[in-house]
């Protein structure tokens, strides 16, 4: 059982409005397609997070930034919705929101993002120490300045807070000292790929490719492989955690959903093999709506999909 009711997730990340473009396939150079009704979500690998954790038991504070415009009002009372803290969501002047523009294969759920940093960009590190002994994890991505990220995650381990990266979308040139503070590592195997210029196709290669990015400084590495579930790896010990398939709709916010989920339940005290099933059923769920921040589960919704599992 967790060692305390709620834990106190920080996220540092970006803040984006989503516009989602259903079509039945991806057009071809300089070809016109039909799309079907365009709809504005919010998203945003960090407010994503955020949310998800928040929704999944999670007291959050949010670092990020949105720009002075219509988007940018619509996203911070989006995230003051959840009851996630953003005073430390700064409004850039003279500069758009982020903004992604996803094209949803309406036949696999599987989707394409171009994405347009704007205000996320300008963000930046907290300076004062107390939101970091505040809280018990510190959960990032890659959609912010990776210099902030380095300097956050120094800050948290000063703190002696867990720090989590889910390193997306992938950097191949990382700097060293951001795995060094980094305690887990969340990739999917394309991430992986790219992390490491290894192959990661297998299960053992997986496996393989996660112990040579743990020679980087990260303790743990738990990578997602969507209907299979995820791996934990550590230098001595690896476990492979299933998942009950499901038909996508939408695969926008799996990892995301996982994250948060993952850094709520570490906050509230529990281990890592304890948060991983918590987190999986999360992310599978988030695959069966529309949407990112929409298809998001509760915590509620995330037990009752386990307790229906036959694999529990």
């Amino acid at each position: 059982m967790p060692k305390h009711t709620h834990g106190n997730v920080l996220v540092v990340g970006s803040i984006n409005m989503d516009v989602v473009t259903p079509i039945d396939q991806l057009p071809l150079p300089g070809e016109t397609i039909m799309a079907g009704d365009v709809q504005l979500i919010a998203g945003g690998k960090g407010a994503n997070a955020a949310v998800a954790a928040a929704r999944l038991g999670g007291h959050v504070h949010m670092i990020g930034a949105v720009g002075d415009d219509a988007f940018g009002n619509t996203l911070k009372a989006n995230l003051q919705n959840e009851g996630i803290n953003c005073d430390r969501v700064a409004v850039i002047k003279d500069i758009s929101s982020g903004t992604a523009v996803i094209l949803l294969d309406k036949q696999s759920g599987q989707n394409s993002i171009m994405v347009s940093a704007g205000a996320n960009a300008k963000v930046t590190e907290a300076k004062d120490e107390s939101v970091y002994t505040w809280a018990n994890v510190l959960m990032m991505q890659l959609e912010t300045p990776v210099c902030v990220n380095v300097e956050s995650a120094k800050r948290a381990k000063q703190a002696g807070i867990t720090v989590i990266l889910d390193p997306a979308p992938a950097i191949s040139d990382l700097p060293d000292e951001l795995f060094a503070c980094c305690d887990i590592l969340l990739p999917n195997e394309t991430e992986l790929a790219t992390l490491t210029g290894m192959d990661t196709d297998s299960i053992p290669q997986v496996v393989a490719a996660s112990k040579a990015l743990l020679k980087r400084g990260s303790k743990h590495i738990i990578v997602t492989l969507g209907q299979r579930g995820a791996i934990w790896v550590t230098q001595d010990h690896n476990q492979h955690f299933t998942t009950m398939p499901v038909t996508p709709i939408d695969t926008t916010a799996a990892g995301d959903s996982f994250a948060g989920a993952l850094a709520a339940n570490l906050a509230r005290g529990q281990s890592i093999p304890e948060s991983i099933p918590f987190a999986l059923a999360a992310g599978t769920l988030a695959c069966t709506k529309l949407g990112a921040q929409p298809s998001i589960p509760t915590t509620d919704a995330v037990f009752a999909f386990i307790n229906t599992s036959p694999q529990t």
